[in-house]
């Protein structure tokens, strides 16, 4: 019986023993096809899920001695090897192999370990790892400048920029993305490079409220990527839409939805076709007045497509949206179910989407009757808000806790 096989059996003894189904062990960290895999013996375990197993099985690592730990510490050729599959597959659990391999270190060429890191950040964004897509993005920029290309700096820049953004580091997301956008318009770099760097400025001004200079870039953006019908010109359109509705030009944010909207096919990457229509669901919540009828349509719409792609972070997106439609409905006792589903203990939100999920928690207290209590934590909102920087969130915080107190008088 080889090592694999002997891991295998073991493994579903140890399952059997629980009364587990393959389901139940695998949980939501690794598919149930990948954990068929590993007890026929087909596939070798990582470390990582060596690690995962053993805690849901409730025994020590020992419980596998059947077969060696994992795969042994390799040199810059294994992870030639592992690089290559993972680029070339759509499996997580290439990526994770790939992750165990790098943590092995060795004298690797930098542009192969930047390589690498790319893979391995774009893993941790689609599950909504942001600590560890931090942490992998600052690796990434630090070898960059030690290659010192032009375009790959532009490139870790931007990516690194758009996850601090993400987490509310919104002074140094700007700083960054500054940097990308000057070097790629310094280097001559492509359209694709530019274009990405431009929509991490605008996200970032917007985001410390520099929203002048957010609809300069926005349209230079637009601009940029005229002509074109792939997945830059609908992020730049959905750029644009936001920049607009932070201003309160409610009949632009609509217009550049709707033409993002129309222009991208669901075949040309399904995954932004279906977040598309939730943050256009999101800005329709936010128009004066609401458009809870088109809100309605976009989630419904991103709901099924989800079903058969999105991932959890997606579904908590989905779901924080539904709340706040629910909340706008008058729906009151649905939009706080819609909110209590959601897992706090591993939220994939955005720092921005969690204040505006919590100022939706506060409202709903005002409403249930806790209005001292949901007053006193809008007030801390807006107060975050501000410390971070975020000056447009904040406002918008503020503007809320005063039509409580309107309402209340």
């Amino acid at each position: 019986m080889t090592d694999e096989s002997s891991f295998g059996a073991r493994l579903k003894a140890l399952r059997l023993q629980r009364g587990l189904s393959q389901a139940s062990l695998a949980g939501e960290e690794i598919s149930t096809g990948y954990l068929s895999r590993l007890e026929s013996g087909a596939r070798r375990p990582t470390e990582r899920v060596l690690t995962y197993l053993a805690k849901q099985l409730g025994v020590d690592r020992t419980a596998f001695d059947a077969m060696p730990a994992a795969a042994p510490a390799m040199g810059g050729s294994s992870l030639t090897r592992a690089l290559s599959i993972a680029a070339s597959s759509d499996s997580d659990e290439s990526v994770e192999e790939l992750i165990d391999v790098l943590a092995a270190g060795g004298a690797e060429d930098p542009s192969l370990r930047w390589q690498a890191l790319w893979v391995i950040a774009g893993y941790r964004s689609r599950h909504g790892e942001r600590a560890e897509e931090q942490a992998c993005l600052e690796e990434l920029a630090q070898v960059a400048d030690e290659l010192g290309f032009p375009a790959l700096q532009c490139r870790s820049d931007t990516r690194l920029a758009r996850c601090l953004r993400s987490v509310g580091e919104v002074d140094r997301a700007l700083e960054l993305a500054e940097s990308a956008y000057r070097v790629a318009r310094d280097a001559g770099l492509s359209v694709d490079d530019t274009g990405t760097a431009l929509l991490a400025l605008v996200s970032a001004e917007a985001e410390s409220g520099r929203l002048t200079d957010a609809r300069v870039h926005a349209q230079e953006l637009v601009e940029l990527v005229a002509g074109r019908s792939d997945a830059l010109r609908a992020e730049a359109l959905w750029s644009a839409a936001t920049v607009c509705s932070r201003q309160g030009d409610d009949e632009a944010v609509h217009a550049y939805l709707e033409q993002a909207m129309q222009e991208l096919d669901s075949r040309v990457d399904p995954v932004l076709w279906a977040r598309l229509r939730l943050a256009a669901a999101s800005l329709y919540l936010q128009s004066r007045p609401v458009l809870t009828q088109k809100a309605r349509t976009c989630l419904t719409q991103a709901e099924a497509a989800l079903s058969l792609i999105g991932t959890p972070a997606h579904q908590q997106e989905l779901l924080v949206i539904q709340a706040h439609l629910a909340f706008e409905d008058g729906r009151y006792a649905d939009a706080r179910s819609a909110h209590d589903r959601l897992d706090f203990d591993n939220l994939r939100l955005t720092y921005r989407d969690r204040i505006r999920l919590q100022t939706l928690d506060s409202l709903l207290l005002i409403v249930e009757g806790h209005q001292q209590q949901g007053r006193a934590r809008l007030k801390e909102l807006g107060e975050e808000a501000r410390r971070a920087s975020n000056m447009d969130l904040a406002a918008e915080i503020w503007r809320v806790l005063a039509e409580t107190l309107e309402n209340a008088e």
